[in-house]
């Protein structure tokens, strides 16, 4: 199925298109609209596992939010710990997140790393580059390449990191719970950025703080492109509001000024759903799903899921499938293995693989024969 545009959709649970569960007997297995599938326990015993990341051999990274970097063979079992990650801010929502495997690697042996950065009394988003080592078990020379300042709290570190197809590095940042953060153009909170692989600005919106790309982002735990090199992010609302987005360099997305969810204990957002100058969501969520993680579907395995879209839901318990042929309509994909989804990407040869943070656990979605 093909990626478009499309109008703005709301899905509300009423309209959902909800997967039917097998017996407990058969766990492992959920039916689908593209026919039932088998979901494998790859790798387990994780504590807040946060992002999954695949080496061109098949091998995989997981990060842990408490610091804990794990290398893990291509058929899953017991993993080599890697050294070298740095000192995290392991509070709250913060901790060692994301990972990203860029292109280059048999050449740079390069792993990209966000993470929740103590600074001052606080702590910010920061992105961060080493060289894996050639057994697999350290990471080498760690630099920073950018780290927002240190600000209050333990929440909305955003934190998704995504290689673009130039090279270039997009990295989403939440606004730590300060709503106007986001819609501060010289901040670098409630934002997408976008950074060259020395950490130079690789984008200047005018009136934006350089290497800024989008703004008004709550907290976007989510990122991917497409098939035409195009970055989407799914972003966390309040009460309802989770929101699909289409970035667009320059772009203001509206938190907190707009929104479609409620504010914590009732009473509207902002200023309403729309105004001038501010970008419309492609979708958005009510009630909240929590989606956190990305992917849009380019793999052979189910070629019936090419183009669609594919998030996490934290609170839901579910893998959300999005059919961009069919205005956004949502297939939940669930079973005993989804709870609390924190991350899903494509593997190397096609599976869908998802990080579950209730089974402490990792997980690959294959069809079943």
């Amino acid at each position: 199925m093909t990626m478009a545009s499309g109008a703005l959709r709301v899905l509300a649970t009423a309209g959902l298109l909800a997967v039917n569960m097998l017996p407990s007997w058969a766990a492992g297995r959920a039916e689908t609209q593209a026919g039932p599938v088998a979901i494998t326990r790859m790798a387990e015993g994780f504590n807040e596992p946060w992002g999954i990341a695949f080496l061109p051999d098949g091998r995989f990274l997981v990060t842990e939010r408490a610091g804990r970097l794990t290398l893990f063979p291509p058929t899953g079992g017991a993993g080599l710990p890697v050294t070298g990650v740095p000192e995290v801010a392991a509070r709250g929502q913060g901790g060692l997140l994301d990972v990203m495997i860029p292109r280059d690697f048999a050449t740079s042996r390069e792993v990209w790393l966000s993470y929740a950065r103590a600074d001052g009394g606080g702590a910010g988003t920061a992105l961060g580059v080493a060289r894996l080592s050639g057994d697999g078990t350290a990471l080498q020379d760690f630099r920073v390449v950018f780290a927002a300042p240190g600000t209050p709290g333990g929440n909305h570190f955003g934190s998704r990191i995504v290689e673009a197809r130039d090279g270039t590095i997009y990295l989403t940042t939440g606004e730590r719970g300060d709503g106007p953060l986001a819609q501060d153009p010289m901040r670098p909170e409630g934002k997408v950025i976008h950074l060259n692989r020395d950490g130079s600005p690789a984008t200047r919106s005018p009136g934006m703080l350089p290497g800024v790309l989008s703004m008004g982002h709550r907290n976007p735990q989510g990122a991917a492109l497409d098939a035409t090199g195009q970055l989407w992010v799914v972003e966390h609302g309040a009460q309802g509001g989770d929101e699909l987005n289409l970035v667009r360099s320059g772009a203001n997305y509206g938190w907190p000024v707009i929104s479609y969810g409620k504010d914590y204990g009732g009473g509207r957002i902002g200023e309403g759903t729309q105004k001038a100058g501010m970008e419309q969501p492609v979708m958005y969520w009510d009630p909240s799903i929590a989606p956190s993680g990305l992917m849009i579907y380019q793999g052979d395995m189910f070629p019936a899921w090419k183009g669609d879209v594919f998030t996490g839901s934290l609170k839901f318990d579910y893998v959300s499938r999005l059919d961009p042929d069919a205005g956004y309509a949502e297939e939940r994909i669930s079973s005993d293995e989804t709870g609390r989804v924190r991350d899903v990407v494509e593997g190397p040869d096609g599976a869908i693989w998802f990080l579950s943070v209730g089974e402490g656990a990792v997980f690959r979605m294959t069809p079943v024969e």
